[in-house]
């Protein structure tokens, strides 16, 4: 049996973002994950509130071609949702350092609550600056086309080249910020 503790110790902590990631997983041609990233993110954890927002324009898969058909309306429409939003409506660390909870995320103006697990650091640590850190690993599974993000291929093989779900991954080192 699990009991939930405080999610982190009091203040607001926010993601350092030259050691955080934020990431997406989609099964591609039916034989591997393809992976990409957003350059540009922000995150904030106070209390047991977590806010989160990544810009569109920022998305990182590789290869510039496909970076600029993701902004279009067959994926992102970067032009009319220049950002994707994330906020935890409930946020639960269990004894045993595992993280649950659940949130509202948006894409492309399409506001759907979702379940996410992960882990948590036991403790803060303090950097050679002096600042406190908390590593915090969340991850959730998304249908991609309940967000409007539905272009597809079919594959010659069978099926289609896109998978529907799609894995969102945020590995967050998180800062304890003055004041």
């Amino acid at each position: 049996m699990s009991t939930t503790e405080t999610i982190a110790p009091p203040g607001t902590w926010s993601a350092d973002p030259v050691h955080s990631n934020v990431s997406f997983e989609i099964g591609y041609a039916g034989v591997n994950i393809f992976r990409g990233s957003f350059k540009q993110f922000t995150a904030t954890l106070s209390g047991d509130v977590l806010e989160g927002s990544a810009e569109v324009a920022s998305v990182d898969v590789k290869d510039d071609q496909l970076n600029g058909h993701l902004q279009t309306p067959d994926f992102f429409d970067a032009q009319r949702f220049p950002e994707i939003t994330f906020k935890a409506t409930e946020l639960r660390r269990l004894e045993d350092g595992r993280v649950e909870g659940n949130g509202e995320l948006t894409i492309k103006g399409a506001s759907k609550q979702i379940a996410f697990e992960g882990t948590i650091a036991d403790a803060p640590s303090v950097d050679p600056f002096g600042r406190e850190r908390l590593g915090l690993r969340l991850q959730s599974v998304i249908d991609r086309n309940e967000y409007g993000v539905s272009w597809n291929a079919p594959n010659q093989s069978g099926g289609n080249y896109l998978a529907d779900d799609v894995t969102l991954i945020a590995e967050l080192a998180l800062v304890r910020q003055e004041g």
